[in-house]
C-alpha cells in the first residue's frame, strides 16, 4: 500500500465495527490524500481476500496503518495532539482550527470514544450541532464532513489548493 509523503490529515478509527463504515471511510480517505489508522481490534477481516470480495478496489490505493490497541496508538503518538470527535465535545467543529497534518479522532459506531481518552485530550474533543434528542450521526459520515471541513479551512490557508476540482496537495 502506498504511503503519503504528506497526508492531509490522519484519520483514526478506535475499533471500527462496521465493515462498511471503514470501507467508505478508507474511500473518503483515498480521495483526500488522508492516512487512515485502525486501532485493533477490529469487528471485520480486511485482508486481500476480504477487500477483493467487498468490491473494495481503493483499498490497494489507501495509506493504512494498523495499531494492535490504544495504548499502541497512544505510545505512538509522541508529542501530537490530536481531535477526538464525540458527542461529548466541548467545541463543535465549526469552532476549531484545523491545520494539515492534524489527527482526527473516532470511535466506536455503538460506544465512541472511552472516557480515558477523552479525559486525555479535555480541549481536544469536537462535536458535530445537531438537533436535540439525535444521538449521533453515522460514522462514515462524520468522518467526511470532518475532513472536508479541514479540506475547507486548508484550502483557505493556503496549505493545500485546488485545480479545476481537483485536490492538489
Amino acid at each position: 500500500m502506498p504511503r503519503l509523503e504528506r497526508p492531509l490529515f490522519d484519520v483514526v478509527l478506535v475499533e471500527p465495527e462496521i465493515p462498511n463504515n471503514t470501507g467508505n471511510i478508507g474511500r473518503t480517505c483515498v480521495a483526500t490524500g488522508c492516512r487512515l489508522h485502525l486501532i485493533h481490534p477490529l469487528g471485520f477481516d480486511t485482508d486481500e481476500k476480504a477487500c477483493r470480495r467487498a468490491g473494495l478496489d481503493y483499498w490497494p490505493r489507501l495509506d493504512v496503518t494498523h495499531h494492535q490497541s490504544a495504548d499502541a496508538w497512544q505510545a505512538a503518538l509522541g508529542d501530537r495532539s490530536p481531535w477526538l470527535f464525540s458527542t461529548k465535545g466541548t467545541r463543535d467543529v465549526y469552532d476549531v482550527e484545523f491545520d494539515r497534518g492534524d489527527m482526527l479522532v473516532f470511535g466506536r459506531e455503538t460506544r465512541g470514544l472511552d472516557p480515558a481518552m477523552l479525559a486525555r485530550f479535555p480541549d481536544r474533543l469536537v462535536r458535530f450541532p445537531m438537533l436535540e434528542g439525535e444521538r449521533s450521526l453515522n460514522l462514515a459520515t462524520a468522518v467526511c464532513a470532518a475532513v472536508y471541513e479541514g479540506l475547507r479551512q486548508a484550502i483557505a490557508k493556503g496549505q493545500v489548493r485546488t485545480e479545476a476540482g481537483l485536490l492538489r496537495l
